[in-house]
């Protein structure tokens, strides 16, 4: 089970990343990485592996900036690599993006892409979805549209319209080294508040020490953040006004709460695993189920 973070704010942004990650790495991984925004661009590290590994890429090679967004990939499409890791580039750079879930029409997705001239450099489902935003984001400006956050909503937008399957993303963009989209459609996102400052992640986890202040994404949902500003989106209704939760200052994901011992709370929580296991896994128009990921096709 992947994990996201990300930080937009004054903070030290690869110093949350880092700290989100380890947090998140109860949820199993193969490999981590992170992406980190600045008026110079936008700079990826990221290893196969421990998150320690990351760490110490980090250490060789620093970086900084004013917003930034981590991932802990758990191999569905394509080898655990370097290469497979999040985050993920589309276009020539201009969007960067982290991606939970499984993209059902990958395949076809990518064929159309590599018909319009975009170039694959790895195996897995994510790439699809960067080069799509990249793609839309580009058709806009061929219109004579400015890049700036109408513009790189409706990129993100018009993308997920043409998605099936599950996803929960974090998209940064190279020429607003101050904005992050983040998406969700059955991969949990939350959103901490700050003050000056925001945060991004799969659960509360992460957030813990750093904001009590969040607000859980429904399905279909996207969060346009700045480091002064959230406004939240719902792709077939529109805007809505965002719904700040207190969070309890014990992370529920890590922390045994008001169970005896881990074995306990996991029984508890199975209704819940299981319904979010099963979103995006059924696909209701042809009364069948979907299992991303096999690359397997009926002969």
């Amino acid at each position: 089970m992947c994990g996201i973070v990300g930080y937009i704010g004054p903070r030290d942004v690869t110093h949350f990343l880092l700290e989100g990650l380890h947090r998140l790495e109860y949820r199993g991984y193969d490999s981590a990485g992170v992406a980190v925004s600045s008026l110079g661009g936008i700079e990826i590290r990221k290893r196969e592996g421990r998150v320690s590994r990351l760490a110490a890429l980090l250490e060789e090679q620093p970086v900084s900036g004013l917003a930034g967004i981590g991932h802990t990939r758990w191999a569905t499409h394509g080898v655990p690599s370097d290469t497979n890791s999040h985050p993920h580039t589309g276009g020539n750079g201009e969007v960067v993006l982290v991606h939970n879930g499984v993209i059902e029409n990958y395949d076809s997705l990518r064929t159309q892409l590599q018909g319009l001239g975009y170039v694959f450099r790895t195996e897995t489902d994510t790439e699809a979805i960067a080069h799509l935003v990249a793609h839309h984001l580009g058709e806009q400006i061929k219109l004579g549209s400015d890049i700036n956050k109408d513009t790189c909503l409706k990129a993100v937008t018009l993308t997920l319209g043409r998605l099936k399957g599950t996803y929960g993303l974090a998209v940064l963009f190279r020429e607003l080294p101050d904005l992050i989209i983040a998406a969700r459609n059955g991969s949990p996102l939350v959103v901490g508040v700050g003050k000056g400052e925001y945060f991004v992640a799969s659960d509360a986890s992460p957030l813990v020490g750093f904001t009590d202040q969040v607000v859980y994404l429904d399905d279909h949902e996207l969060a346009v953040i700045t480091a002064d500003n959230m406004d939240l989106q719902h792709r077939e209704t529109g805007e809505r006004a965002p719904s700040v939760q207190t969070l309890d200052q014990v992370s529920t994901d890590t922390d045994l709460g008001d169970f005896e011992h881990y074995m306990l709370k996991e029984i508890y929580e199975q209704p819940q695993s299981i319904e979010n296991a099963m979103r995006g896994r059924f696909n209701e128009d042809e009364a069948t189920s979907v299992f991303g990921g096999l690359n397997m096709t009926a002969k």
